[in-house]
């Protein structure tokens, strides 16, 4: 069986969010909800913070979890986690889970691992689930993707895509959707990984400001599983407070 590594990169700077990954009014940190969720996937043997903070390596260590510290000028979150990966060469794949995703679900994690095992011509899989609001559609911030017939991605905007033509409307209700959000969650052979920070970042990349363009533009495929929902990061004060919340009324 491949082994498969998750790696949570958990970054202490953040734009929006002050020390997100600390916030422990739930009565856990943060980053410990995510590392729970992703140690309950079964298709994976190990799980690892990557920070570049030893406050957060000192509170994952505290919560009995496992972190490693990693370059603080790291240029993005997959150059954090390839530099995981030189040190870890026993895992075939590598798994990305944000660390400011507490609530992702370990089913989510496990068919993400399962369709890049299954479809040898993929270098990465990710996910994505069905729009079901104009709102969503529309909002530069929410990645949409398109897919071909065998779930290989096409393309990743922050536009409506496929756009519809004037005259349609979009039936957010349907069976069978047409438009599609991605979610920030990747796995990776491991040998690939290690080679995207040498790609030379594309020019759609740079224009949508989306990383994973680099991979399509250079020719290489993504895999795209499907879930039927997603509760999303947490970004601001007010994701945090409706987490806390959540976790209150469980």
């Amino acid at each position: 069986m491949t082994q498969v590594m998750i790696v949570v990169p958990a970054r202490y700077a953040s734009t929006r969010l002050e020390r997100k990954m600390l916030l422990s009014k739930t009565g856990k940190p943060l980053i410990q909800h995510t590392y729970e969720a992703a140690s309950q996937a079964t298709q994976a043997s190990k799980v690892l913070v990557a920070t570049d903070h030893p406050e957060i390596e000192q509170a994952v260590h505290h919560f009995g979890g496992e972190a490693i510290m990693t370059d603080p000028n790291a240029q993005s979150g997959t150059d954090r986690i390839a530099e995981v990966a030189r040190a870890f060469s026993d895992y075939e794949l590598v798994v990305n889970v944000q660390g400011d995703e507490p609530e992702i679900e370990p089913e989510a994690i496990d068919l993400a691992i399962r369709i890049l095992r299954e479809d040898s011509t993929a270098m990465m899989s990710t996910l994505a689930t069905p729009i079901r609001t104009p709102e969503t559609l529309s909002d530069p911030a929410a990645v949409k993707v398109v897919m071909d017939q065998n779930q290989q991605a096409l393309y990743f905007s922050r536009s409506p895509i496929p756009f519809p033509r004037a005259q349609e409307k979009v039936d957010f209700s349907k069976q069978t959707p047409s438009h599609y959000l991605h979610l920030g969650l990747y796995v990776y052979r491991r040998d690939f990984l290690l080679k995207i920070p040498d790609l030379p970042p594309s020019r759609m990349e740079k224009l949508e400001s989306l990383e994973q363009l680099r991979i399509l533009d250079h020719g290489h495929r993504i895999k795209v599983g499907i879930v039927s929902a997603s509760q999303g990061g947490i970004d601001t004060l007010q994701d945090y407070e409706a987490f806390v919340r959540r976790q209150q009324n469980c």
